[in-house]
């Protein structure tokens, strides 16, 4: 199968290095057409705050995308070496690209098991991919599936059960610093998904004002509307350091929106108030030095995984089972896409042998006109379908057998094929 995914995600590449990596929209049409124009690939690009991960496949059986293209488009959109994207990017091939897919988008890979928001962001990459023309048949096909099996993972175990997630997890750390919460003012920077679901579960401990703040005054407006929250205009928006005791921040700026000279400037505002802010925007909205561990405690999206393990203790135990799910859909999926890529091949094979069995046949049965009878021409008939059916064996066998190989040789073996019997596209 010819496809390749790069990435790099929160087990190996902490997120001082993934930032430098990380995609807004306008960078992801802006490299979704870059690996067309420059790749000739089908190509979906998966970015998140816990991995960057790139999904191509080449649009002809001689264009194999390749580790090399990868650090050449990470050169010139992100000005990196091609030793750190050796470093940091894990390069997967065939038969492991589709499972580690499928473990995405089932949440075997996440930083919160279960968690159900990576099957929408999924949906996301592969619509995007859709709609600026990247993706083609083996994507389609790819990411449609993998929301199956997202689905049968989510229905068919236990993974997902309770509501733990990022945001959640988040919380968790709020309750660490303060025993209570109406006399506190949470102020939420940005309005983004996750931002939304850390502001849902704050909400719940009824603090006693919401200040949100977004370039976007409609966005602003509209979050505030559904927390009963304060809009404060984004040219303000500095104002929170002073005003908040908890700010959550998930902008999406490719910089820090609040340095450590900003911070310092309104620091003293606050009278010695302490303050929590949860940075899980990547690359990240705070500068990290702002943390000082007394007063002023700031937590960004790998710190979550100090108390995943502890938190999701229950949901483990049905990991084998949603393990088995993705191991049996990987094993289908490359089967049917090789059965797919076979058809025609196996068809032609087949039409192209029938024609010479028939004409041979037809000229034997012609010189022996009148010397048979129809039982003789039955068994010359059979006679040669059989040695015709035992010539296509072991071919047809052959591309049956490579399906189940982890060798990315199959398409070798079908292009053999077409040349050893003169097969014309």
């Amino acid at each position: 199968m010819n496809l390749m995914v790069a990435g790099c995600n929160f087990r190996e590449t902490p997120i001082e290095i993934r930032e430098k990596f990380a995609f807004d929209a306008k960078k992801v049409e802006l490299a979704l057409e870059w690996f067309n124009s420059h790749g000739n690939c089908e190509s979906v690009i998966l970015s998140t705050c816990n991995r960057v991960e790139i999904y191509l496949s080449g649009l002809t059986p001689t264009q194999i995308p390749s580790p090399e293209m990868v650090e050449v488009f990470f050169r010139e959109f992100f000005h990196v070496t091609p030793e750190m994207v050796r470093s940091h990017f894990f390069f997967l091939n065939a038969n492991e690209a589709v499972n580690h897919l499928f473990r995405v988008s089932a949440s075997l890979d996440s930083m919160i098991l279960g968690e159900a928001q990576i099957a929408g962001q999924v949906k996301t990459a592969i619509e995007l991919a859709s709609k600026h023309a990247t993706a083609g048949p083996l994507m389609h096909s790819l990411f449609r599936q993998a929301r199956i099996v997202a689905k049968r993972v989510r229905t068919e175990t236990e993974i997902s059960k309770g509501h733990v997630s990022v945001s959640s997890v988040a919380i968790d750390f709020v309750n660490q610093v303060f025993d209570r919460f109406d006399d506190k003012t949470v102020a939420i920077l940005g309005a983004g998904k996750m931002g939304e679901l850390t502001l849902r579960h704050l909400k719940d401990l009824q603090p006693k004002q919401i200040i949100v703040s977004n370039r976007s005054m409609d966005k602003s407006k509209s979050l505030a509307e559904s927390c009963a929250g304060v809009v404060l205009p984004w040219d303000q928006m500095e104002d929170v350091l002073y005003l908040a005791d908890i700010i959550i921040s998930t902008t999406g700026a490719q910089q820090p929106i609040i340095t450590r000279e900003i911070f310092k400037r309104h620091r003293g505002k606050r009278e010695g108030r302490p303050l929590v802010i949860l940075d899980i925007a990547v690359p990240r909205d705070f500068d990290p030095t702002i943390h000082d561990g007394d007063r002023v405690s700031l937590f960004n999206i790998d710190d979550l995984q100090k108390i995943r393990e502890s938190t999701l203790k229950e949901r483990t135990r049905h990991i084998p089972q949603a393990e088995s799910i993705v191991a049996n859909e990987t094993g289908k999926f490359i089967s049917d896409w090789a059965r797919r890529k076979n058809g025609p091949v196996i068809a032609k094979l087949n039409q192209e042998f029938e024609n010479k069995r028939k004409l041979i046949v037809d000229n034997l049965l012609s010189r022996l006109n009148g010397k048979l009878d129809d039982a003789d021409k039955q068994y010359i008939e059979g006679a040669f379908r059989l040695l015709q059916n035992q010539f296509l064996h072991g071919p047809i066998s052959a591309l049956a057998e490579e399906i189940k190989r982890e060798a990315n040789t199959h398409q070798s073996l079908l292009d053999a094929i077409r040349k050893l019997f003169r097969l014309q596209d």
